[in-house]
């Protein structure tokens, strides 16, 4: 699947982190708040008043995507209608809400779609119910499968879910369990996540139980191998490392984080990507209200890299794409690499070049953090 790497100069995305859950996963490292109305309405207001200050900087930039994360995003229906009527988004822009099981409804479901919402992303992570209950997931795997069909019903034809393996107690019998369960059901688009245990999620205070009841890097390496395998077989073919999509039905979203399309991100603890430079809003609600209220960016941290740091981390980001990078096209947006590092990958089976184009190796695929570590 060829994604285009050709940006369009003014190109741009909106990414809105909507905090609130019903209950935190233990492995959840992200900022999220209690599914509380009093919390929604500050929420409400401060994207509001950040809106102010984003939506003129728009002028003379074509949206590409507008992505509603979180947390559950879901769970703000009444903002990101308001949202919508702010931006009013033509019909091609990709709007994507993400979502949990236990939380969708036939109903809620339509209401979303009759309000601009075009593509879904449903946090199903498992369809074997002992896995979902080691992870501290509410739902079933019954109640996904219905959500998911929902979902059609309710003329949704772009549907991603999540799914996760080296889950603790999970073994290959039971992730082939998940793989076979998903044959049947109305997706476009996978997203394929290994468990990681990062700070400040309850699983990483308890790595060293967590870590013990993990999957052994043989058996891990097998569950990758017949995800690929398997989620091929159903038509979606992989096009970034843990992205797989029907023809047509990339992410042009996630696809623009990889090839590094500018991005306003609103809300607590978003981050944006502008003029090649990171910033993160702060990651406390009342904070991030009161900077707004007083006319203040809700800024918290902001990072421009050296040049030839960020055309490294460049190359490294945009390699996570199966086809790969053209070197060419490449140094004309971002500056001359080192061919040094490249070489020993290569030299090491974990890049392959042909002519101009560098990609990963079929082994390269399977150990892209070592090959991240050498580049960066």
């Amino acid at each position: 699947m060829e994604i285009p790497t050709a940006e369009t100069s003014g190109e741009i995305s909106l990414y809105f982190h909507i905090p609130f859950c019903s209950r935190k996963c233990p492995y959840c490292h992200f900022f999220v708040l209690p599914n509380r109305e009093d919390l929604k309405e500050k929420l409400k207001a401060g994207i509001q008043l950040e809106l102010q200050r984003v939506l003129p900087l728009l002028k003379g930039k074509k949206l590409i995507s507008i992505y509603f994360g979180g947390g559950t995003s879901s769970l703000f229906p009444e903002g990101i209608k308001k949202i919508l009527q702010e931006i009013s988004p033509s019909t091609e822009v990709e709007i994507t809400l993400e979502a949990n099981p236990e939380d969708l409804t036939l109903d809620l479901l339509s209401y979303y779609r009759d309000i601009g919402i075009n593509r879904l992303s449903i946090g199903v992570q498992s369809l074997y119910n002992p896995s979902l209950k080691t992870i501290g997931r509410t739902h079933s795997a019954e109640k996904a499968i219905r959500a998911i069909t929902d979902a059609r019903k309710a003329k949704f034809e772009n549907i991603s879910i999540d799914l996760m393996y080296d889950l603790p107690n999970q073994d290959l019998k039971s992730w082939e369990y998940t793989l076979d369960a998903i044959k049947e059901l109305p997706i476009t688009h996978l997203s394929l996540y290994n468990l990681t245990l990062d700070p400040p999620s309850l699983y990483y205070k308890e790595r060293e139980r967590i870590q013990k009841e993990q999957p052994t890097g043989e058996v891990s390496f097998k569950m990758l191998r017949a995800a690929v395998i398997a989620l091929e077989e159903l038509g979606l073919h992989r096009y970034e490392i843990s992205a797989f999509a029907k023809p047509g039905y990339y992410s042009r979203h996630n696809t623009g984080y990889w090839l590094g399309r500018p991005f306003f991100g609103l809300g607590p603890s978003a981050f944006s990507y502008i003029d090649k430079k990171r910033y993160r809003n702060i990651p406390h609600l009342n904070k991030y209200l009161t900077a707004l209220e007083e006319d203040r960016a809700p800024v918290d941290f902001e990072e421009k890299l050296e040049c030839e740091a960020a055309t490294n981390e460049h190359l490294c980001i945009q390699l996570r794409l199966i086809q790969g990078v053209d070197l060419n096209t490449f140094e004309k947006k971002w500056g001359p690499i080192s061919k040094k590092p490249i070489q020993a990958l290569i030299e090491q089976g974990l890049l392959e070049q042909n002519g101009t184009r560098l990609r990963l190796s079929e082994k390269g695929l399977y150990f892209y953090d070592s090959v991240a570590v050498e580049l960066i």
